[in-house]
């Protein structure tokens, strides 16, 4: 089902104006529950984890690897938030810690350092194993980033909107039809998007016309969300337990492949064309070939418990796996 914001914000007021109810309606949520989807509570592990783990003070957030660091976002037990980085060639070298104000929800690669955003402080920080080298105020509860021809997109949960920043500076800011802007990314061929976890859906982002373009829904709870070589954006469906393959320009659902076990956690290495996806309900991360016609596993391996967040290393193929559970941040070697 493909649809205009702004035509189904209108058949939302038409259906609310004439409901005989007196339940709020929401239309654009698109999907049977209005809650965004979660992941499932792991169960206790009956073995060992694959690979190597290491321990961790706290609940790891988010996970990435620029350069060869791997920088790991940690809210502690008393509520303490910081970023631990490791060099991947050091593993078992003490990592390096900077401390920040408020959760960091997600980090991402940004040139030579780590953007994170910190909803709770309206922030988004910019990040180096020396310490936290630029930060950027954006209203509205910053969700993540996405870089676009020298311009930064910043998703925005609590505005539900898209701001767009030109050195730092915000210069645009996409109309408010979003239920939420959870996560918004840039395509190989750079297409903008965003995922609305509230409506389980795809939006496309029109930064020069500061709006939103067309919106696709993503299943019954789309949760995470990343792009391929191939001008796609690889979603899961955490709720239905499927994993989506949407092309771009136009925004169209190419596949939906059964992946079952609460999928959640994705990330993507584009050396191999391999699409790793957590699966919190088994406590597992498996590897799909996404180059064919639809999915084909290729790997699987056992996880510490709660795997909410993984990352890969393109050069090496090393893929990092983290506990949103207190129970470190994993190293397997495929």
């Amino acid at each position: 089902m493909r649809l205009k914001a702004s035509f189904v914000a209108a058949v939302l007021l038409l259906a609310t104006a004439c409901s005989d109810s007196d339940v709020p309606q929401d239309e654009l949520q698109l999907v049977e529950n209005p809650t965004a989807a979660s992941p499932a509570n792991s169960p206790h592990q009956t073995g060992a984890p694959d690979g190597r783990v290491l321990d961790v003070d706290g609940d790891v957030t988010s996970v990435a690897i620029n350069h060869g660091t791997l920088a790991a976002a940690v809210t502690g037990d008393d509520g303490d938030a910081h970023v631990l980085f490791y060099r991947m060639g050091g593993l078992t070298e003490r990592p390096k810690r900077v401390d920040v104000d408020g959760a960091v929800e997600r980090l991402t690669a940004s040139g030579d350092q780590f953007a994170a955003t910190v909803p709770s402080e309206n922030t988004v920080l910019y990040l180096t194993p020396g310490g936290v080298v630029g930060e950027t105020s954006v209203d509205g509860g910053p969700t993540s980033v996405a870089e676009l021809d020298g311009r930064t997109l910043v998703g925005l949960r609590k505005a539900k909107a898209v701001a767009v920043l030109e050195h730092e500076q915000q210069t645009a800011r996409t109309s408010s039809e979003l239920a939420s802007a959870d996560q918004v990314l840039v395509s190989s061929e750079g297409s903008a998007v965003v995922l609305d976890r509230l409506r389980s859906a795809l939006f496309e982002v029109q930064p020069d016309e500061g709006d939103i373009g067309l919106g696709l829904r993503a299943g019954q709870g789309a949760t995470n969300a990343v792009t391929d070589q191939y001008n796609r954006v690889l979603v899961v469906d955490t709720r239905e337990e499927y994993l989506l393959a949407f092309s771009l320009d136009p925004l169209v659902l190419l596949q939906r492949y059964p992946v079952p076990g609460s999928p959640y956690g994705i990330a993507y290495d584009p050396e191999r064309d391999l699409a790793w996806v957590t699966l919190t309900a088994r406590n597992e991360v498996v590897a799909f070939d996404v180059a064919g016609g639809e999915p084909e596993e290729t790997a699987r391996f056992s996880t510490v418990r709660q795997p909410n967040e993984v990352t890969t290393n393109p050069r090496t193929g090393t893929v990092v796996v983290a506990s949103a559970n207190g129970e470190g941040i994993q190293v397997i070697e495929p």
